[in-house]
């Protein structure tokens, strides 16, 4: 395998990305209030999460270093150096792998669940990798 050539700065800058985008998509200027209603969340229930959110954040952030540094990989691999294939490579990304993998917790769930929080989360996972990607790519 070629060895990748990663920028660990990139990687952290498109880690906090995941993060802005997560918080702009989940906020009420997005889809926060239908996110919120489709997944039977209160107002009480935020405030009852907010004693747990430090760890949460930072689990979250975690996952989005991870997936930051295998798309860097991925990214390096592909000699992608400009954010429109930085674009198209998080796009192949989520289509191949998040889209489908993704869509079998909709599929085969006991409890039917709405597709409309299936659109939701993955337009998140979407923009997100696509973020991520043009990021990675332009900063190689």
């Amino acid at each position: 395998m070629p060895e990748a050539t990663i920028n660990l700065t990139a990687v952290l800058v498109a880690a906090v990305s995941s993060m802005v985008v997560g918080f702009l998509w989940h906020s009420q200027l997005l889809f926060g209030k239908q996110w919120m209603e489709l997944v039977g969340m209160s107002k009480g229930h935020m405030e009852d999460a907010k004693a747990s959110m430090g760890k949460t954040y930072g689990l979250s952030f975690l996952g989005s270093l991870v997936m930051a540094y295998v798309l860097a990989h991925i990214i390096s691999y592909t000699n992608a150096t400009t954010w429109q294939s930085g674009i198209q490579g998080g796009f192949w990304m989520w289509l191949g792998f998040v889209a489908t993998t993704g869509a079998n917790e909709y599929i085969y769930a006991v409890k039917p669940k709405p597709w409309t929080l299936y659109f939701i989360n993955q337009g998140n996972i979407l923009v997100t990798l696509m973020v991520m990607g043009a990021i990675l790519a332009r900063w190689v």
